[in-house]
C-alpha cells in the first residue's frame, strides 16, 4: 500500500515558519531563492520542507558552519544566537529584536514582511504580481498563508484608508458581499481598492473619497480581476 503523506498539524506548522523566520533574519534571506542560495539547496527542497513541516539537521549544521548559527537559537529560539559570531551576518541585537517571542500573545509578537506597490510588478500583465519595496513589521495574528501587502498610493478610500496607508489583503477571499473592501487589478493600472456592489450584470466598484468617479466591472470578468478582499488596514491618522 501507498504511505500515507505526512500532514502538518498547526502547532508543527508553527514551530516551521518561527524556525525558517530565525533562518531569514539571522542570514539576510528574504525570498525562496535567496534562502536555497543561503543553504545551498535546490528550491524544490525548500517547497518539499514546507510541505513537511519539517527542517532537515543537515540545515542547522549548514548554517553554524557558513553563519556561526547556534542550533539551539534556530530550532526553539534559545540564545544565544551565534556559537562563532565571527562569522556573523546580521548583528545579533537585530536579529534578537525582530524575532518573535515565542511565548508570547499572538498579538506581542511580530513578524518582518514585504510590502508591494499597488502598481505590481508588471502593469501590463493580465495578472497582478507583488513587486516589493521595503519591509513592514506587523503582529503575528495579522499574517496569513498567502497575505499581500500593498503601500496605498491614491487617495481614492480616503477618509477610510489614508494615502500611505499599508493594507492586507487575502487572495484566499474573492467573494463580494456588497459593501466590502476588494482589491481590484487593471491592467496598466495597478491595482484599486473600492468597496464592491453588485448591480445587475456589472459590478460597481465605490470610492469613498467623493472627488474620485465609481468604476464598473462586466461581471464574468470580475473573479479574474479580484486580486483578494481587505483583511485590514494599518495607518496614521494624524495629519502631519
Amino acid at each position: 500500500m501507498p504511505k500515507k503523506k505526512r500532514t502538518c498539524d498547526e502547532a508543527q506548522q508553527k514551530w516551521f515558519e518561527e524556525v525558517l523566520d530565525r533562518i531569514k533574519k539571522a542570514t539576510g534571506a528574504r525570498t525562496q531563492v535567496q534562502l536555497a542560495e543561503v543553504l545551498d539547496v535546490r528550491q524544490s527542497s525548500i517547497s518539499d520542507a514546507k510541505r513537511r513541516c519539517s527542517i532537515p539537521a543537515e540545515w542547522f549544521l549548514k548554517l553554524y558552519r557558513s553563519h556561526g548559527l547556534s542550533p539551539d537559537w534556530l530550532h526553539d529560539g534559545a540564545e544565544p544566537v551565534y556559537l562563532n559570531s565571527s562569522k556573523a551576518k546580521v548583528p545579533a541585537d537585530t536579529v534578537l529584536r525582530e524575532t518573535p517571542s515565542p511565548y508570547g500573545r499572538m498579538n506581542s509578537r511580530g513578524r518582518v514582511v514585504a510590502v508591494s506597490t499597488m502598481a505590481g510588478a508588471d502593469t501590463e500583465s493580465e495578472v497582478w504580481e507583488p513587486k516589493h519595496i521595503e519591509e513592514l513589521s506587523i503582529p503575528e495574528s495579522f499574517c496569513l498563508p498567502n497575505l499581500h501587502i500593498v503601500k496605498v498610493d491614491s487617495a481614492s478610500m480616503e477618509p477610510v484608508i489614508q494615502r500611505g496607508a499599508f493594507v492586507g489583503i487575502d487572495p484566499d477571499q474573492k467573494d463580494h458581499p456588497d459593501g466590502d473592501l476588494c482589491a481590484v487589478y487593471f491592467p496598466h493600472q495597478g491595482l484599486t481598492i473600492r468597496r464592491v456592489y453588485l448591480q445587475g450584470d456589472q459590478f460597481m466598484l465605490k470610492a469613498e473619497n467623493e472627488k474620485y468617479t465609481d468604476l464598473t466591472i462586466p461581471a464574468e470578468e470580475m473573479a479574474q480581476r479580484t486580486v483578494g478582499r481587505v483583511v485590514w488596514v494599518l495607518q496614521n491618522f494624524t495629519l502631519l
